[in-house]
């Protein structure tokens, strides 16, 4: 009689808990907000912001040689030494190919290589209207 009781209270209870438990699961949270709090279970209370003014400076005190003295010339740092430019301007070689005694027959145009290849290879010449792409001889 004692174990009926029991059963007939634990499965109401256990649907009431339930029904409870999913209740605050839907109605509890919220958004979360960001916030940042610092302290160790007291509150820091910060002042408003405020502007502090920076130091006052005063400008050093004038100085006067002592009387008799003659008044201070102005000192210039002496000037960098000149040079004369070169009397001639040489300009650098310009760029010469390779002469490996190769060249590229491309059709109407035969040109020189610029750099030794194997006979054979193609190989291109430069014209008026492009690049002609010939063979290595």
């Amino acid at each position: 009689m004692f174990h009926t009781t029991i059963t007939t209270w634990r499965r109401p209870f256990a649907w009431a808990v339930l029904g409870m438990v999913l209740c605050g699961a839907v109605l509890l949270p919220a958004p979360a907000n960001a916030r940042v709090w610092i302290g160790f279970g007291f509150p820091l209370v910060v002042g408003p912001p405020a502007y502090y003014p920076p130091p006052v400076y005063y400008p050093p005190p004038a100085y006067y040689p002592p009387y008799g003295y003659p008044p201070p010339q102005a000192y210039y740092p002496p000037a960098p030494p000149y040079y004369p430019p070169a009397s001639q301007f040489a300009p650098q070689s310009q760029y010469t190919p390779y002469q490996s005694g190769q060249s590229c027959n491309a059709g109407p145009s035969v040109c020189p290589m610029d750099r030794p290849t194997a006979p054979g290879s193609a190989c291109y010449c430069t014209t008026a209207q492009g690049r002609v792409w010939g063979r290595a001889t």
